[in-house]
């Protein structure tokens, strides 16, 4: 059997582990089968590339982990831009329509009520704010997903609540 069949069939062995992986670093079932199908692809295309000596696993985790990194950098810098609106230049993650005087007023009053929870609910309410995915704040915070996810809808209804009043 030639190399390239031989690497074809390593390769598709791994699929399952890759598929695990992409997940991990995802948390998305679709971003994670665009990420193992992109990975697949970069590695049949740079085969040439791959030393036998080498271990295909570890190299093909590389690649996969490089990629998404790559995407999630490229994503970053697609989401934001700049707001010459103002004499000075501020770097903006949001919608222009919501500077308005009563949505100013408005997130003033909410930046209130957040800051008066408890630190357990007001520091993942905050970096679920300015951006940070459930995973990310899981991992920043050395927590379980769930109970960042828990606090966030616990935060949300103490806000819902303190705001009615």
């Amino acid at each position: 059997m030639d190399q390239e069949k031989i690497f074809s069939i390593e390769l598709v062995a791994l699929q399952s582990s890759l598929k695990k992986y992409a997940m991990r670093l995802t948390s998305d079932y679709e971003d994670a089968q665009d990420l193992v199908q992109e990975t697949l692809l970069k590695a049949l295309t740079y085969q040439n590339k791959y030393r036998e000596d080498n271990d295909l696993r570890a190299w093909v985790f590389t690649i996969m982990k490089n990629t998404f990194i790559n995407t999630w950098r490229k994503n970053v810098k697609h989401e934001t831009f700049l707001n010459f609106t103002n004499a000075n230049q501020y770097l903006i993650n949001s919608y222009s329509e919501l500077l308005v005087p009563e949505a100013d007023y408005s997130h003033r009053e909410l930046c209130r009520k957040i800051n008066t929870l408890d630190s357990d609910f007001r520091i993942p309410i905050k970096m679920l704010a300015v951006g940070y995915k459930y995973k990310e704040i899981a991992d920043r915070l050395n927590l379980k997903i769930g109970t960042v996810r828990s606090r966030i809808f616990l935060s949300r209804q103490k806000l819902m609540e303190a705001l009615r009043e």
